[in-house]
């Protein structure tokens, strides 16, 4: 386990260790077999998701997501499949788009997510306790929290639209402008002639997203439309509305008695307008360390009785914020995560609900629950990132203590499990294997592969593996790493090095199989990847000691990798690559204006000017918390850890790569970068791609993003192997290599 303050070197059997480095190169890896990964190999990945397993366990159902090549496009299907082994079979129709299954609580119905056409909403049903038949829908099925009886479901919706706003609508003579044209509520200016104007106006933040793109125009007031509890029987009864308050409920969930309901709201239950109107007046004030730090109450627990739904609440005070609300089994306690303030450890804690006494159970652990499922009413299944990897726990449910029932070398996700909770569903991924869904018992024995639909490709490629490491940095934090070998690796052979540098900064990378590592490894290059500090997955402390410090000592934990890396005698350290997306896209920059070390980088959707970039994303929020305010507020950090203030010192040849419909860390950023390379005559080359988002090399249109990993396979093959564009050996104007 990671120490956090402290290196160990017994962290993992087999790791590089510090300081020893040099002496353990070629004989941990081992003989490959199969070809190189290539570019076009990304069509041919299936990709295995959302596991939904039957109340009674006897099947699970999930999203098997592939690509069609020469339409340009994902396809996704769901597909079934017995627990006790067999062949997956697909359920829908291999014409429409389906995923996200989700079973109805009595198993009769399997629902999914699907926009077909003739249809209302997005979802859909098919009979699982009858002979298969065609896709349909249940307009009014009740969904949400559902009581151990099956007799009714509880949910949340906003309270009705207030139809006044609509007539107004109808007499607006803008009405057949496009949405983000319109003049907005509340502005000065009108188009003189609204047929003409097809530009954008403006007249408050949140106006663009990425992903969404430019957001319509509000017509008119603000409406607050509070969500209020409702409940619908399964008898086919109306939707009752329970609730009509001022302040909205969340994450509302019954009692397995179907009593009681708890749910999550304004610890003060104030109107929703007032508690916008707060924020809103906070964001304006300039930044203020002690106001920041002082401990906030904005949420708590609430429960009332269903038989008197109009009765005040009655109110559990929990200092912080709370989330993820889930009654133990007999109904006498609530099971939820809680974190005392943004920058502070989350744990999950219980409370009893007849006395209201918390009790907290991370006992000081260093890592935070991502999901949690009642077991029985003393133990807990509890899913956590321990660094680059997922573990499932069981948590007693009285003393926090905790056993590991499935871990490994692998990031696992999705975890379902049948009513009796004796099974257990999910998704694996490892280093060298790309998704598949497993199934095991719900203490970790009996673990089985259900799918195989990357078997072939597995077989085909030598897909490379990584060399787990961690060593002590600055301060004597212990920092993870991952050194992937080259394709074709022999020993007694120098190979070149791409360093990669994650997102976030509060992202981190993992044991999951990932394309971009296997695309330069497939090239015959190193891949080396860390965590440095600021990564999630090792502990709040961990993940926010940057805060203010961006590319200092987290600059200093990459360094050091690199340092340890290019010990081995198999490493060129004369021919380093660096690169990384959004804030790696900031810190591959910042490390060029540090060193000339890297022979060639390629940055990604990258942040060059702290001040241009605040006034363009939008994600202002998350500078105003780690610069300690606005950049007028903090002028000297936001010019101190600029990378555009330090480009006279760059001279490693530059591939910028940036998605025109990037609202996160949009194209002026990159702009100016190329534009100060360009001008002090350092190679540079900007690709700019259309269509595309902040989430282009993720989920972006396939001829694009695979487009993308061809280019970072030149630049790189380019640079550190000396190699044209399409692999063979470069010539110079003088005929030689």
């Amino acid at each position: 386990m990671f120490t956090h303050r402290r290196y160990r070197r017994t962290a993992l059997a087999g790791a590089i260790l510090f300081g020893a480095v040099a002496a353990a190169p070629a004989t941990q890896l081992h003989a490959q077999s199969g070809r190189a990964f290539t570019p076009a190999d990304w069509y041919r990945v299936t990709t295995v998701s959302d596991p939904a397993m039957s109340p009674d366990g006897n099947r699970i159902a999930f999203t098997v997501t592939t690509v069609v090549e020469k339409d340009n496009k994902r396809h996704s299907e769901v597909w079934v499949v017995p627990t006790s082994g067999g062949e997956p079979v697909r359920y829908t129709s291999p014409s429409t788009e389906s995923s996200s299954p989700s079973w109805s609580h009595d198993g009769k119905y399997l629902f999914f997510q699907s926009r077909r056409a003739g249809g209302e909403g997005s979802r859909w049903a098919l009979r699982m306790d009858a002979p298969s038949g065609e896709a349909f829908q249940l307009k009014d099925y009740p969904s949400g929290s559902i009581p151990r009886s099956g007799e009714f479901a509880v949910y949340t919706d906003p309270a009705p639209r207030d139809s006044s706003a609509d007539s107004t609508r109808s007499n607006d003579p803008f009405e057949r402008m496009q949405a983000t044209a319109r003049p907005p509520y509340g502005s000065v200016t009108r188009p003189i002639a609204a047929a003409r104007f097809d530009g954008r106006h403006v007249v408050d933040l949140g106006y663009k997203r990425n992903g969404p793109g430019y957001v319509p125009n509000p017509r008119e007031a603000r409406q607050y439309r509070p969500s209020q509890l409702w409940m619908q029987r399964f008898n086919g009864g109306e939707k009752t509305r329970l609730t009509s308050t001022v302040y909205s409920h969340r994450n509302a969930t019954v009692s397995p008695d179907g009593r009681r309901i708890a749910f999550i709201a304004d610890s003060k239950l104030r109107p929703d307008s007032v508690v916008q109107a707060e924020n809103d007046s906070l964001s304006m004030l300039p930044y203020n360390a002690a106001r920041e730090a002082e401990p906030r109450n904005d949420s708590d627990i609430f429960i009332l009785d269903v038989a008197s739904p109009n009765a005040a609440p009655r109110r559990i005070e929990i200092m912080g914020s709370e989330r993820s609300l889930a009654w133990s089994p007999d109904g006498r306690r609530i099971a939820f995560v809680h974190s005392p303030a943004r920058a502070q450890q989350s744990e999950l804690a219980v409370v009893d609900v007849s006395s209201g006494n918390v009790t907290k159970l991370g006992n000081g652990w260093q890592f935070e629950p991502q999901s949690f499922e009642w077991l029985s009413n003393d133990a807990f299944a509890v899913s956590a990132a321990i660094g680059g990897s997922t573990h499932l726990f069981r948590v007693n449910a009285r003393n926090g203590s905790r056993t590991s029932v499935l871990d490994g070398r692998r990031r696992l996700s999705g975890f379902s499990f049948d009513d009796r909770k004796s099974k257990v569903a999910y998704v694996s991924t490892s280093v060298n294997k790309p998704t598949e869904l497993y199934v095991a018992n719900a203490d970790g024995s009996g673990e089985r592969k259900l799918s195989t639909f990357n078997d072939s490709l597995n077989r085909e490629i030598a897909w490379a593996d990584a060399e787990r490491f961690t060593y002590e940095s600055v301060g004597g934090l212990e920092i993870e790493g991952w050194l992937m070998k080259p394709y074709g690796y022999q020993p007694g052979t120098k190979y070149p090095l791409v360093l990669y540098i994650h997102g976030g900064p509060h992202s981190a990378y993992g044991e999951n199989w990932f394309d971009e590592f296997q695309n330069i490894a497939g090239a015959g290059m190193w891949v080396l990847y860390t965590n440095p500090r600021g990564s999630s997955g090792y502990g709040s402390e961990f993940t926010y000691t940057t805060r203010g410090r961006w590319g200092l000592e987290d600059y200093e934990d990459i360094m050091k990798s690199v340092d340890i890396a290019v010990m081995r005698p198999d490493v060129d350290s004369t021919k380093l690559g660096v690169t990384g997306g959004s804030y790696g896209g900031f810190m591959t920059a910042w490390i060029t204006t540090r060193t000339d070390r890297f022979k060639a980088a390629q940055a990604d959707r990258m942040i060059s000017n702290w001040w241009s970039w605040y006034g363009s994303s939008d994600a202002q929020g998350l500078t105003e918390f780690e610069f300690y305010g606005k950049p007028w507020e903090n002028p000297a950090l936001y010019d101190t850890l600029a990378p555009i203030r330090y480009v006279d010192k760059v001279n490693t040849p530059t591939l910028i790569v940036q998605s025109e419909e990037d609202h996160r860390t949009p194209m002026t950023d990159a702009e100016q970068w190329f534009a100060a390379l360009k001008k002090r005559d350092v190679p540079v080359e900007f690709v700019r791609y259309p269509r595309s988002t902040h989430d282009l090399s993720r989920t972006g249109e396939p001829w694009l993003l695979v487009d993308r990993l061809g280019r970072l396979r030149q630049w790189f093959g380019y640079w550190l192997k000396d190699e044209a564009a399409d692999g063979t050996p470069r010539v110079t104007a003088s005929g030689g290599r």
